[in-house]
């Protein structure tokens, strides 16, 4: 994933490329470049690794004067960090082109290419999209019908935005898989990944489509969705407010960083859905070919990531059709273990640098492993260069050490895995498709997830005497139980335990009395009857208990028991949605407890020893 801006103006554009780049420089910070097109329709551009400073250090040195431009900072995917592999990337020094997404078939393109002369100089996928631009030009007068003609052959997720120096007032853009929105202003006009980028020059926004291409000038917008028919699309008044580090509107970054995870989840998403299924470069180059030979998953990982794994077994062995284990790294890597043929090593890290999942990986490639996937938050962590597939969450800089958007993009790109891997195992288009639905639909009931807030904040007095707590869950709930434990153990210093309800009456009912409050994780499937066996089962016993249950499952609060009623979704994405209201509650008995909610004692954010 990338950040992409672009602008056409009466005004040099350079100062506001820039301005851009740094607001999306989460969205992607390995490299970054800008193009113009000058006063004599050439073409300027600049490009840097590193973070967008470099860049803006660079046009401070050699500055670039035009009023039309685009310009990206990047998260490598296809080819390392190198200027080389920075976007734009140009043809012929009259195309200039920046891309989001994976094109899936540019290996093919790439040889149809170069049998026509085009010359290579990167690894990526996106410089297929400006020389085949090129060569459609050469039979298309118009750079709009170029690119509609060149799209048409793109296979994969692209948001793509293309300049010519013959035709140097115009920017054209399309969308399929990856977002973009058109900024409109006053004799000028803007196109970004994100309304973030924008907002200092505009919050007018409108919002492409899926297979939408536009033709974008300084004082017309021109919208074509994919049947080719020409269509109008609302403008939104936009009342966002950006803050580029530091708590904005909240209290602390934990609660900052829970809100923002409907967004965190729509970026974890972009441009690696099809409508019917998940692509597979989404993991990387060559990920096809290891799934296609995969017999068995054995995911490593701590703490939070851990929790994740014990969610992904749940998914991986119902719908994937693939045995799972999930072991806590600082045991795998002490023990003598097992490894089944064709087996994938997946490790989940937010920081890519985990000791102990770290050495884990490391001692892997010595134990015959088919090959190894990461899941992580950072593109230059040690487990993204060491493992031979990564998949990056994308969930942004994480302040607070107790994770909240890490563990839900996590678990986002978990989901994504079980899809990517049980097409070769016997999971037909239907179940792709709807799994597909369900997680298009996961940022909207995020959203309404984070709505609780309000409600969940009320609760919290009832612990601020507590010490120990329980939850409890069934199915792919129950680890989710366990990471709402570990929350509150880790922001509010009371003793947590999470349990597998149907293990209540083995053991935990002994612990239960009107001190212990029971906390439940209670959505709508196919164990819910059991659970409400065994939420009986605490009441009998004098517990007080918080459901959190679907809104459809018919609990009803009373002297003994608070519900507190989620949105309905589709059961195989309840565990992220269940997800938010453990974490605001947490979060909120932490602020009674008075306790440092960002930085917990004897915590810290990234355990790099042992």
């Amino acid at each position: 994933m990338c950040g992409i801006v672009g602008a056409t103006s009466e005004r040099r554009v350079s100062g506001i490329l820039l301005e851009g780049l740094k607001r999306l420089e989460y969205r992607g910070y390995d490299s970054a470049g800008i193009a113009v097109i000058d006063k004599s329709q050439h073409l300027q551009t600049i490009k840097r690794t590193g973070k967008v400073q470099a860049l803006a250090d660079a046009i401070d040195e050699t500055p670039v004067d035009g009023t039309i431009g685009i310009a990206h900072t990047r998260w490598a995917t296809h080819g390392g960090v190198t200027e080389r592999n920075a976007h734009p990337h140009l043809s012929e020094h009259e195309i200039a082109v920046v891309h989001n997404g994976i094109i899936e078939n540019h290996e093919t393109l790439r040889e149809q290419l170069q049998a026509l002369g085009y010359e290579f100089v990167s690894q990526t996928d996106t410089e297929v999209i400006a020389h085949l631009i090129h060569h459609e030009r050469k039979t298309h007068n118009d750079l709009l019908d170029a690119l509609k003609a060149a799209v048409r052959q793109l296979e994969g997720a692209y948001g793509t935005v293309v300049m010519d120096t013959k035709d140097p007032e115009r920017l054209v853009v399309a969308r399929s898989g990856s977002p973009l929105v058109i900024g409109v202003g006053i004799g000028e006009n803007f196109v970004a990944s994100d309304q973030l980028a924008l907002l200092p020059v505009t919050r007018k926004f409108i919002y492409l489509e899926e297979g939408d291409v536009a033709d974008i000038n300084r004082s017309d917008i021109k919208i074509y969705d994919s049947a080719n028919e020409a269509v109008e699309r609302e403008v939104i008044d936009s009342d966002v407010n950006y803050d580029a580090g530091g708590k904005g509107q909240y209290r602390h970054f934990m609660l900052k960083e829970i809100h923002e995870q409907p967004i965190a989840v729509r970026n974890a998403l972009e441009g690696r859905l099809s409508e019917t299924t998940v692509l597979d470069d989404a993991f990387g180059e060559g990920a096809a070919d290891l799934f296609k030979t995969i017999e068995h998953v054995q995911i490593i990982a701590c703490g939070t990531s851990y929790h994740a794994g014990m969610v992904a077994k749940y998914w991986l062995e119902s719908m994937a059709n693939i045995s799972c284990n999930v072991e806590i790294a600082s045991e795998f890597r002490y023990r003598q273990s097992f490894v089944r043929p064709n087996s994938l090593l997946v490790t989940i890290s937010q920081s890519g640098e985990t000791a102990d999942t770290l050495a884990a990986l490391r001692l892997s490639k010595e134990m015959g492993y088919r090959g190894s996937l990461t899941i992580c938050n950072v593109a230059t962590s040690s487990m993204v260069r060491e493992s031979d597939l990564a998949f990056m969450t994308r969930a942004g800089a994480e302040i607070g050490v107790a994770s909240t958007k890490a563990f839900t993009t996590q678990l986002t790109g978990l989901l994504m895995l079980t899809v990517a891997i049980g097409k070769y195992r016997g999971m037909n288009e239907q179940q792709q498709a709807a799994i597909v639905k369900a997680l298009q639909t996961l940022p909207a009931k995020l959203e309404e997830a984070v709505e609780l807030d309000t409600e969940i904040e009320a609760l919290a007095p009832d612990f601020a005497s507590k010490d120990h707590s329980l939850f409890l869950g069934r199915g792919n709930q129950y680890p989710i139980a366990m990471e709402g434990a570990l929350k509150l153990k880790e922001i509010s210093y009371i003793h947590a335990e999470a349990y597998a309800a149907g293990e209540l009456k083995h053991g935990p009912l002994a612990l239960i009395d009107e001190e212990m409050p029971v906390i439940v994780v209670a959505p709508n499937n196919e164990l819910l009857e059991k659970l409400k066996s065994n939420v009986e089962e605490v009441r009998a016993r004098g517990g007080i208990m918080y459901v959190f249950s679907d809104k459809n499952a018919r609990f009803t609060s009373d002297d003994t028991m608070n519900v507190l009623n989620v949105c309905h979704c589709d059961e195989v994405i309840a565990p992220i949605v269940y997800t938010i209201p453990l974490q605001l509650l947490s979060y909120y008995v932490a602020i009674i407890k008075g306790t440092d909610v960002d930085q917990p004692r004897n915590l810290a954010k990234s355990v790099t020893v042992e």
